[in-house]
């Protein structure tokens, strides 16, 4: 039996991993969040651990609050960068895989091309400082390792689609940023990458989105047209907006790792976003 630590098992992505592994029989799932796990302490980290033996560690916990990160340096660093030190401290001593999930802020966004994985890096605010400094975490403490980066992440929780479809239900209009650019991603399209790279010896780092772009404005536009909704969606600026933390303003992910080494095909973001409509909205 292969037991798995699960990190931020009520997050979006770690519902999206147990949902994807559940008819998996020789799979145990070791679930875990901020009340049975604190991964900032090295020692309860490398207790448990030592306790379940995993074949693997798949760590989704984050401190994702983008403009709280501005504030709250210490506790995103502790988050964001020791807890994936210790995890990976951990995975090491018992032998087991480490999956880790970082972002596409590690960018600054001042591009009009995809980012392959091989690009330099130059996050501008704290949580994408944070989240580049858990990636070299990994890096330094794990022997094997998949660091996935990913982007406007979205599955079963409090995400931007259900966001819209709330505000939706209450204002005849809502006003959206339209100078961003990325690749929304369906939490289920990451869960079958990790799947399909945790039982290889695939190692390495991958970007994992799904497939195409859009703003944040176009993809409310057909988040609205897939729910029937006569909402208008006014394009406003990042600037106008006025978030405390910085945004990549582009910030498309090239899956080239994946392409190169024969892993998971990941879906248009449009049929994506129908399918995770239809099956969750």
């Amino acid at each position: 039996m292969k037991k798995i630590i699960v990190t931020g098992c009520n997050g979006q992505l770690g519902r999206a991993i147990n949902l994807e592994l559940k008819d998996c029989s020789d799979i145990e799932f070791v679930n875990t969040d901020v009340g049975e796990l604190d991964i900032t302490d090295v020692d309860k980290v490398l207790k448990l651990a030592r306790e379940v033996k995993p074949y693997a560690i798949i760590n989704c916990a984050a401190h994702t609050g983008v403009d709280a990160c501005e504030d709250e340096f210490d506790k995103a660093y502790r988050i964001n960068a020791i807890g994936p030190r210790n995890l990976s401290i951990a995975a090491s001593e018992t032998g087991a895989k480490m999956v880790h999930i970082s972002t596409d802020y590690v960018f600054d966004g001042k591009t009009d091309k995809p980012y392959y994985e091989f690009d330099k890096t130059n996050p501008e605010g704290v949580y994408g400082i944070t989240k580049l400094a858990g990636e070299s975490m990994v890096k330094d403490f794990a022997r094997r390792y998949f660091i996935l980066r990913t982007a406007w992440l979205y599955g079963d929780g409090k995400n931007f689609v259900r966001t819209m479809l709330r505000l939706s239900e209450s204002n005849d209009k809502v006003r959206v940023v339209g100078d961003q650019v990325g690749s929304p991603t369906s939490a289920k399209e990451l869960a079958r990458s990790i799947a399909q790279l945790l039982f290889t010896e695939n190692y390495g780092l991958f970007h994992a989105t799904c497939e195409g772009s859009c703003s944040w404005a176009e993809f409310t536009k057909e988040i609205f047209r897939l729910a029937g909704k006569d909402t208008k969606v006014e394009t406003i600026t990042t600037e106008e907006f006025g978030a405390k933390a910085p945004r990549p303003a582009y910030s498309i992910l090239e899956n080239h790792m994946l392409k190169m080494t024969g892993g998971y095909g990941f879906a248009d973001w449009r049929d994506a976003l129908a399918v995770y409509m239809k099956e969750s909205v």
